[in-house]
């Protein structure tokens, strides 16, 4: 995915220091989140769509010796001429890479050599920022942080999936940050439509996805100021929204015959209550708290039951357009949805940044206009726009400085083991 930068961007300034600071707080954070975990945790996938967390520290650091060092620093020393092949995720450009599915039989290199890994290529990179990088290498770095702030995400994403297959059911982090709070009651918040710009407009970081800002059409529409809640879904649950064929897509029915769902991902029904599984361990499912762990084709089927929507993606970047950029996300330490604590101004969203992904109706696919980067870098982004879906406004595991209004996630309809969630919209009157 083709970086654009600019003079606001943190690594566009000229103080050498203060561009070293930023790109070792990044990477400080990612192995922070190892801190928590054993050397065996690191090393076990759980599913052929998770990566192993030792895959991520190791990917992540593939990047900037791949792009940024090999090519713009002379001189540079590979750690691991096998490491090319073996961290490589989808660039065929680069070269051979190992299978995905397999990550988790990567036994070797051990942990502690990935981390070694990773002092060798900060040093270098050390030397490259207290220089003077060229306006190509600035970017290249400015993706490399953006791409690895995607993968903090993906950690704890893939080591709750991960935690949640040991029948111990062990906790990330054992302290539970969550009281119970009353509920709200939501609104329908009304856009009167017409020709709307959407995308990135410059000032600051995007990815390439996110442009080029254009024009579209929008009816009138309304759409909720709340989330949907764990009370919500499960009155769609006690309906039987699983046992009904006339709620879902038919790929959707398909999917949850095949599967056998019958509740979002990582609850369980016990001693008559549901639980869900967490990074604190196993809790009993708050009606209040934003409802994820929920695929496209479960958020679509809900909203098809309440006489509603899923908006499109173009809707909810005009609703959330104007909402401050604050929310629950990773730094709270919560790790988890927050239940609303404090009711909305009228006419305003909740809850529209962090917490959990909102589903949009919205295939991915590219701007008009788009063009993807050339060479390597431009697999990042562009060969994925088929067969899914676009959600939007982060969540409690997403870096705070990592969203914006115009940020595009993108999953597969079936999936369900990022923090995912959905926000309702009907037409307008």
């Amino acid at each position: 995915m083709e970086p654009i930068a600019d003079s606001k961007s943190p690594l566009a300034r000229s103080d050498p220091g203060g561009r070293s600071e930023t790109y070792h707080s990044i990477r400080r954070t990612t192995r922070g989140l190892a801190v928590p975990l054993s050397a065996e945790d690191c090393a076990i996938q759980s599913m052929p769509d998770a990566s192993p967390v030792k895959w991520h520290l190791a990917h992540t650091t593939w990047f900037f010796e791949t792009f940024v060092l090999a090519p713009h620093l002379p001189g540079y020393r590979l750690f691991d001429p096998a490491y090319r092949v073996l961290f490589n995720s989808y660039y065929n450009t680069v070269g051979d890479k190992h299978p995905r599915p397999e990550r988790g039989m990567l036994s070797r290199p051990a942990l502690d050599d990935v981390l070694a890994y990773r002092r060798h290529v900060d040093e270098s990179m050390l030397g490259l920022l207290l220089g003077e990088p060229s306006r190509e290498v600035v970017d290249l770095i400015e993706l490399g942080l953006n791409h690895e702030q995607q993968h903090q995400e993906l950690i704890l994403t893939d080591v709750k999936h991960l935690l949640s297959r040991n029948p111990l059911k062990p906790a990330y982090q054992k302290q539970w940050p969550l009281t119970p709070i009353r509920a709200r009651d939501p609104r329908w918040i009304a856009f009167e439509g017409g020709v709307v710009e959407i995308g990135h407009a410059g000032g600051g970081f995007c990815f390439d996805n996110e442009t080029p800002r254009h024009r579209v059409w929008l009816d009138p529409f309304e759409i909720a100021s709340h989330p949907v809640n764990h009370g919500d879904f499960l009155e769609f649950m006690e309906d039987g929204g699983y046992r009904r064929p006339e709620l879902w897509l038919s790929a959707g029915w398909d999917t949850v015959t095949a599967r056998g769902w019958n509740a979002p991902e990582y609850w369980e029904r016990r001693d008559g209550r549901w639980h869900a599984f967490t990074l604190h361990g196993e809790v009993p499912v708050d009606p209040n708290t934003p409802i994820c762990h929920v695929s496209f084709f479960e958020a679509d089927a809900f909203a098809r039951w309440a006489n509603a929507r899923l908006p499109t993606e173009e809707e909810w970047e005009i609703a959330a357009r104007d909402a401050p950029l604050a929310g629950n996300f990773v730094e709270s330490g919560a790790l988890h949805p927050f239940a609303l604590r404090e009711a909305p101004a009228d006419g305003t969203l909740a809850q529209v940044y962090g917490d959990v992904w909102e589903w949009t109706r919205s295939d991915y696919k590219p701007y008009p206009g788009y063009r993807p980067a050339a060479g390597a870098v431009g697999e990042y982004n562009g060969k994925f726009m088929s067969s899914q879906y676009v959600l939007r406004g982060g969540s409690c595991a997403t870096p705070a400085s990592h969203i914006r209004p115009t940020y595009r996630n993108f999953f597969p309809p079936e999936a369900r083991w990022q923090f995912s969630g959905l926000r309702l919209a009907r037409d307008g009157k």
